[in-house]
């Protein structure tokens, strides 16, 4: 028995400096490889948040292994790379030398869009470009980093789920809502053009906005002009749900694109078998000229969480709820032709902002805690994620407990 604990307490030590010194891990050579483990184009793991390996080290130091290799092996996992605050300047070499790292590994680099004018309507994660001139600045840099190298790029999440108009921040002509649009619109063209760049537009989640609500948005958007779309990111909705989301967007923008009314399609409370009917009679779009989408499910593994009844007047059920878990590991291979990929966007680990549930705080009063600051590491969220992963992560038993 001691003689397996001494090698516990050597091995995940010796993975951890491997990851400290090393970065980032790809497959052997030969097929692409996903982190599921299917076929498929091999997505980029980027640099982790420094505080994942703090965690992971000071797990470490309490002989908590399993839980340190969770964390590590959470951080290890592909994940988008977030630009939202950088200059054009910063913004053009870093994604140059995101890019160049990812074709030399022979991955595929998911890249989040964060900077359009008026972003997540002022709130936790407020922020982005000044002007519609500054933003289009902002785009161009991005797309001169990027260049000919393959990317997926995810363009502003909540930029069309979450409208100035929807959030009172507009005038009485709709000012700054047109502007979003041309905004999201500018960076469509801009990005599209690129020869190897993928580009997807916000959807908001299955809870949100019906398909026929989120359609008409997608379209004045300029989606038409995109690969497709992309949902959940930064939520929790199961992956079956954004799934079949995705699907029924996909078909209504279909069904419109040959003349029909975004009014007239199923959306995502019909009943399944109704829906399918109804695609089967009236999308007459072939598969080849739908648009695709991806998903987020980076933290989506128990689905969404559900605040006691009547003990907040706003539950902020998106945020940082607490007994979640990390979803599918990311993936190219998902079985279905519209489905380009699963995808870690939201960056598992970090903080979504400052819970207070409609209460006066400074605690969120579901944890008992003063939450971190949008974007910055959450540990507790993070060992809960890791141990409630569904399906679970590699690491786990790796490490069992010596009894």
């Amino acid at each position: 028995m001691r003689r397996r604990t001494a090698a516990r307490a050597l091995a995940l030590p010796l993975v951890l400096a491997a990851a400290l010194l090393t970065g980032p891990q790809t497959a052997a050579s030969g097929a692409p490889v996903d982190a599921s483990g299917g076929h498929g184009s091999r997505l980029y793991t980027p640099k982790a948040n420094p505080d994942a390996y703090r965690q992971a080290a000071a797990l470490l130091r309490d002989g908590r292994y399993e839980d340190a290799a969770g964390i590590v092996a959470m951080a290890l996992t592909p994940q988008a790379v977030w630009y939202g605050d950088q200059t054009p300047a910063e913004v053009e070499s870093q994604a140059r030398t995101v890019v160049a790292d990812a074709a030399r590994k022979g991955a595929v680099p998911v890249i989040a869009l964060y900077n359009v004018p008026g972003r997540d309507c002022a709130n936790y994660s407020g922020g982005g470009a000044s002007t519609t001139a500054e933003y289009r600045a902002w785009v161009d840099a991005v797309a001169r980093g990027v260049g000919g190298r393959d990317a997926m790029v995810v363009l502003e999440p909540d930029s069309l789920a979450l409208l100035p108009a929807d959030c009172g921040q507009d005038d009485a002509e709709g000012t700054r809502t047109t502007a979003r649009y041309t905004e999201v619109k500018y960076a469509v063209d801009t990005l599209g053009r690129l020869g190897r760049t993928k580009v997807y537009l916000d959807t908001g989640h299955p809870g949100w906005h019906t398909v026929n609500s989120i359609v008409p948005r997608l379209l004045r958007a300029g989606v038409g002009d995109a690969t497709g779309v992309f949902t959940n990111a930064s939520n929790y909705r199961t992956e079956a749900d954004s799934h079949w989301y995705g699907t029924l967007i996909s078909a209504c923008l279909g069904y419109v694109e040959d003349g029909g009314a975004a009014a007239d399609c199923p959306n995502q409370y019909w009943p399944r078998a109704d829906a399918e009917g109804w695609i089967a009679e009236h999308v007459t779009t072939p598969l080849s000229r739908r648009k695709h989408f991806v998903t987020d499910t980076s933290r989506n593994g128990l689905g969404p969480w559900t605040a006691p009844a009547g003990r907040y007047t706003d539950a902020q059920d998106w945020c940082n709820p607490p007994g979640r878990g990390l979803g599918d590991r990311p993936t190219t291979a998902t079985g279905d032709p519209l489905y380009d990929a699963k995808l870690w966007i939201k960056i598992p680990g970090e903080s979504d902002g400052l819970c207070l549930r409609g209460t006066a705080g400074p605690q969120d009063p579901e944890r008992g805690t003063v939450d971190p600051a949008a974007g910055t590491w959450f540990p507790e969220q993070a060992l809960e994620l890791v141990r409630l992963a569904r399906p679970p992560l590699p690491a786990k038993g790796l490490f069992p407990d010596a009894g």
